[in-house]
Order: structure tokens, then sequence, then C-alpha cells
């Protein structure tokens, strides 16, 4: 009788072709999403703009009502529709929110994502400061120094500032009335704060980091746009420290 190989030592002709594996065809809620984002775009709608009922979209997509459903909640997650209860399904105002819990979620407590996302902050403010070193009005200059100002008390009690020094960033490029990069300082600054902990790490020279800040507002007073960027990189290189330090001990 023959001897029979079993299966993992029968060596395939090294002519012949290999399997192809099998490619799996998407969810079928997932082919809905795609086609409820096809649908949004074709049709140009806004925010605001409704969709057809539930019915009516199995219906012409051919699908129950359930796979429907559980694509609206995946774009509903994502901020691209919102469910009004008792009224029905409509386009979401665009939101950079769900991108934000994701990028935050995302980084963890991985050093090196933080520091990349640090690196980009660093690069969007130190390139845009000369624009802002242009525009600035006195009374953003004043409300800069307002909020510098309370740092300084905060960091003398030895407090924590994360809220002023969200502001202090947003109102430092404000006068460039850009809304994307506005959406893009508080993404970065919270994602940041997030996935470090930065606002709960200890900060051994707190007065140190005020007068980066405090520096910071009077180059662009100044409207000396070398010594703000220098000042800007000050800042960017004390973050990184702290974190370091916290990461050792």
């Amino acid at each position: 009788m023959p001897e029979t190989k079993s299966i993992s030592e029968t060596k395939l002709n090294p002519e012949q072709k290999s399997i192809e594996p099998l490619t799996r065809p998407p969810l079928l809620h997932v082919s809905v999403q795609e086609s409820l984002r096809k649908y949004i775009q074709s049709n140009q709608l806004k925010a605001g703009d409704p969709l057809p009922p539930e019915t009516f979209l199995a219906q012409r997509l051919g699908v129950g009502r359930n796979s429907v459903r559980e694509a609206i909640k995946a774009l509903e997650s994502i901020g691209i529709l919102e469910t009004r209860r008792g009224i029905g399904v409509f386009v979401k105002e665009f939101s950079f929110k769900p991108l934000l819990d994701n990028l935050a979620y995302g980084l963890q407590d991985s050093l090196r994502d933080v520091e990349e996302l640090r690196e980009i902050r660093r690069v969007l403010e130190t390139g845009l400061i000369a624009k802002t070193i242009e525009m600035i009005s006195a009374e953003d200059i004043a409300a800069l120094r307002q909020l510098t100002e309370s740092m300084r008390r905060r960091a003398e009690r030895q407090e924590s500032f994360a809220e002023e020094d969200q502001q202090f960033h947003q109102l430092l490029f404000r006068c460039q009335n850009n809304h994307m990069l506005s959406a893009l300082i508080d993404i970065f600054w919270v994602a940041f704060n997030k996935a470090s902990n930065f606002t709960s790490l200890d900060n051994p020279t707190p007065l140190a980091t005020w007068r980066d800040h405090h520096e910071i507002v009077e180059a662009v007073a100044a409207k000396d746009v070398d010594r703000a960027r220098q000042r800007l990189d000050d800042h960017y290189r004390g973050i990184q420290q702290v974190i370091a330090k916290n990461r050792i001990t």
C-alpha cells in the first residue's frame, strides 16, 4: 500500500501557481454607509438637510432596515449624521470633535506620538506667527497681557493654568480670522494634553512656563518676528523637557 503524505508534508510544484486567498466582501452595513455618503455628496446636502426615511432607504438599497440603522449609527459616530428623535435623520454640521476624540484615544501613552504631536504644534505656530504680527490689534495684545498676568499669579501659587494656556494659543492667532486654523490649534492642544496627561504632570518651573508666554507676547507687541519664533521654540522645548522628566520619574 503506497505511503500517503499529510497535507502539511505535501510540497507544491514550484511551477504551480499558489492559491489566492479569498477576498471578503465588505459588511453589508459598511456598503450602506458608503451608499449614504455618495447620496449626500451627489445631492450636495448641507448641514440640516434631511435624509429620506429608513424604510425608503432600505427599499431603494434592497437591504433590511437594520442594516440602514447600523449604517446611520456609524455615520453619527463620526459626525456626519444626527438623529432627531421623532423627526428623522439629518446631515450634521461639520465638527472636528470626533477627530479630536479619536486622535487623543489613538495616541494614548505613546511617547513617540506625543512628541510628534508637540512638533506639529510647534511648526504650525512658528510658521504662522509672522502673519499674526502683521495683523494683531492693540486690543488682542492687551488681552494676551491680561491672560499672561493671570498665568503669573497662578504660577506663583504653584497652580496649574491649563485653561489660560489653551486660551493663550487661540487668542494669539485669533486676529487671522482663520476658522480652520483655530480648529486645528484646539485639536492639537487638547489631543496633546489628553495623550500626554500634560496638565497633571509635575512642572518644576511654572514661572518659567509663564515667562515663555509673557516673552512671546512682548515679542509680538514689538513686532519682532525672529524673537517671537525663538520664544515659541523655547516654549515647546520647555514642554518637551517637562514630559521627559515625568517619563523618567
